[in-house]
């Protein structure tokens, strides 16, 4: 077995249990998602972005957004904005919730937020930037970091300057995605920035893209030199793969994928507590695309989809799972070879 990579992380005056972290993901990384993946042993969770201007404007829907459970931390309160004194402000308005560590958008690619020169449209702007994150780090206590791209186009490949830019700012963690926002989130991840990134900054360099496995986290640690390692797709429908990562680098086994049964569980657990929160209206219906992620790779698992969609209760999902799943001695579903 290979050195273990996972290791504790420092992040100003943070320190992290280990260096494997769920990165923030809109509609996927909740509260209830969350508390699944450090459960399963995730160092660190970062939220779902919330707006700055939102929060400002006392938008009702940032109420949810800014919940954290006890449970959770370390956790990053991630916000996203273009405004340097609003995110500043807003950040030091915030401050006393009990986050660990403010992280900065500067990666999101959808369109509506590119379009008003938030999330990685910032990449373009450099001396913006610098400006957010000076202006946030002076206005509160605790650890600033931001999240960006490998550039915004093929044309504009600048994560080593947003790196710099960042330390020079007062940054104590930057993560780097492998894929320019043109990508979105298509074709293969470029870990050489990332490699790039670190060599050129002396604060933690988390690296993000196309990790699914332990021996992706390996690949990356050997190519990159990165500090930290962070799942987000790898992670949807698959709160085990903390678990399944840290088991490896403990033992040198491989854990199995869980069995069907054992997803049914979990999604009965996930939607449980997505009603508690959320309820039952909202939290069974985004259980949906999340109960579609678990199900993902099992065979006949098209099948469950189409029923999962026509889920509108916990009750009516705890039937369908008792029906298909659960209950049958031998059922249909299980993992493709």
């Amino acid at each position: 077995m290979k050195q273990s990579q996972i290791q504790p992380l420092k992040i100003g005056n943070v320190t992290l249990p280990n260096n494997l972290i769920l990165a923030p993901m809109a509609g996927v990384t909740d509260l209830p998602f969350r508390l699944l993946c450090k459960e399963q042993g995730a160092g660190l969770l970062c939220m779902e972005m919330v707006s700055a201007k939102a929060i400002l404007y006392k938008n009702k829907n940032t109420k949810a957004l800014l919940s954290i459970d006890k449970r959770e931390n370390p956790v990053s309160l991630q916000l996203f904005g273009s405004d340097p004194d609003i995110i500043a402000d807003i950040a030091h308005q915030i401050e006393d919730l009990p986050f660990d560590i403010l992280d900065i958008n500067m990666g999101c690619p959808v369109p509506k937020i590119v379009n008003n020169g938030e999330g990685s449209a910032l990449m373009k702007n450099p001396k913006l930037v610098g400006e957010i994150i000076e202006k946030t780090v002076k206005a509160i206590n605790k650890p600033v970091t931001v999240k960006f791209r490998r550039g915004f186009d093929e044309e504009h490949i600048n994560a080593v300057e947003i790196a710099k830019v960042a330390e020079a700012s007062g940054a104590s963690a930057v993560a780097v995605h492998g894929r320019t926002r043109e990508q979105y989130y298509a074709g293969k991840a470029d870990w050489d920035i990332i490699r790039q990134v670190k060599e050129a900054v002396s604060i933690p360099v988390i690296g993000n893209g196309d990790l699914l496995t332990a021996e992706d986290v390996i690949a990356m640690k050997e190519q990159t030199g990165c500090d930290g390692f962070m799942i987000a797709r790898g992670a949807q429908g698959n709160p085990w793969i903390f678990k399944q990562i840290l088991h490896y680098f403990e033992t040198g086994e491989h854990l199995a994928k869980p069995d069907i049964k054992e997803v049914a569980k979990m999604i009965l657990k996930h939607a449980e507590m997505m009603v508690d929160f959320k309820g039952e209206y909202t939290g069974m219906r985004e259980m949906r695309k999340h109960a579609a992620w678990y199900t993902a790779g099992y065979h006949n698992s098209s099948k469950l989809r189409v029923k999962f969609n026509g889920v509108e209760s916990y009750d009516d999902l705890k039937r369908l799972l008792d029906a298909e799943i659960l209950s049958p001695a031998d059922t249909q579903y299980f993992p493709e070879k």
